[in-house]
């Protein structure tokens, strides 16, 4: 399938191929829908097999962004920027900061900061050619790690799901078993400790298992592979997406999905499979969404109380998306994309009538 044939199935607006041959920066700039407001997503740096991967992995999450953003209520839309690239060695300020000339170009449809392999100091780099960064340190004016409230909106939403399933929001005693070691899944645990969760915990690199078995000796490491055969309450998919498939949702042995990964479903179908088996699943753009607030936030001043105060909220949505869920008998990933279209519908209404610039 082309490039104008996949933007065409899922909506795409734009698609931009950007190649300095100075810094052998190679990026691709996708945005999705902006009418809400201009589009709002993260930039990754991963080292793609091929360029159709890359490609694919920045459409599929600026569609992503895009309802992650009506979801949370952000005036704005989505879109990713992917740097086909490896970070441990082809990082420096020249190739940010010819990143940031390329965004620059696109005079503020888009808006990004970290993601998977790219780090605050980068946009540091890539903010003096242009302004549109966010998510930087907060000694350069920004609003810092946007890993922190992420993990504190995914705890606030594991929390909803353990009273929609069990009447009582309280993790303590819970066996959850969290994929991945990152900023986030680090975050993510200190939140399930301090509540007296059982945590089983695994990544791809084993001196992070190592390091936190280490630190807390409560805490359980198995190989990443053995992770989805673990008897818990709530299997939580906190590092790279695609991860609930064909293969691994038989394995699960959990009643709730809940984690900050982007893209855990392999393919929509298989939140549907979830629903089948009785799983409840977090719909990842929603459970996930805390860092989106906090850098939608600084673009407009950041304000610390009032970005947790909306990513708290996180809980309240959830509740609200299980119950639609239950009431049609759909998966709750079909209902959370009900509220997010409905919401992109409704404004595009508004944004019909005319106002004098």
């Amino acid at each position: 399938m082309g490039v104008f044939e996949r933007m065409i199935r899922d909506g795409h607006e734009q698609v931009v191929f950007c190649y300095d041959k100075t810094t052998g920066l190679r990026a691709i700039i996708a945005i999705h829908d902006t009418t809400l407001g201009p589009a709002l997503g993260g930039c990754r740096m991963w080292p793609y097999e091929s360029e159709e991967a890359a490609l694919e992995d920045a459409l599929r999450l600026a569609k992503g962004m895009t309802y992650k953003s009506a979801a949370s209520g952000q005036n704005h839309g989505g879109g990713k920027i992917v740097i086909w690239g490896d970070p441990a060695t082809e990082r420096s300020e020249e190739l940010f900061r010819a990143l940031g000339r390329f965004v620059g170009t696109m005079g503020g449809r888009i808006v990004t900061g970290t993601d998977v392999g790219t780090d605050k100091a980068d946009f540091v780099w890539a903010k003096q050619e242009s302004p549109w960064f966010v998510g930087l340190p907060e000694e350069e004016g920004g609003s810092g790690d946007t890993a922190v409230l992420t993990a504190y909106g995914v705890w606030r939403g594991m929390k909803a799901c353990a009273r929609f399933c069990w009447g009582d929001d309280s993790l303590k005693g819970r066996r959850v078993a969290l994929q991945g070691l990152g900023k986030v899944g680090r975050r993510l645990l200190e939140h399930l400790l301090e509540e007296g969760a059982r945590v089983t915990v695994t990544d791809v690199r084993p001196e992070r298992i190592a390091e936190v078995c280490a630190s807390h000796p409560e805490v359980e490491g198995v190989a990443p592979e053995e992770i989805y055969d673990q008897e818990c309450d709530i299997f939580s998919p906190s590092a790279l997406g695609g991860v609930l498939n064909d293969e691994t949702i038989p394995r699960l042995r959990c009643a709730i999905v809940a984690g900050s990964a982007n893209n855990q479903l392999a393919e929509m179908r298989h939140g549907q499979m979830l629903h089948d088996r009785g799983i409840l699943y977090a719909p990842d753009y929603v459970i996930n969404a805390g860092g989106l607030i906090q850098v939608a936030d600084e673009i407009m001043g950041y304000n610390p109380e009032r970005a947790r105060r909306k990513t708290a909220a996180i809980y309240d949505l959830l509740l609200q998306i299980f119950a639609i869920s239950q009431e049609e008998g759909i998966p709750a990933y079909l209902a959370a994309d009900r509220l997010a279209e409905r919401r992109i519908e409704r404004v595009g209404w508004l944004r019909r009538i005319y106002t004098p610039e």
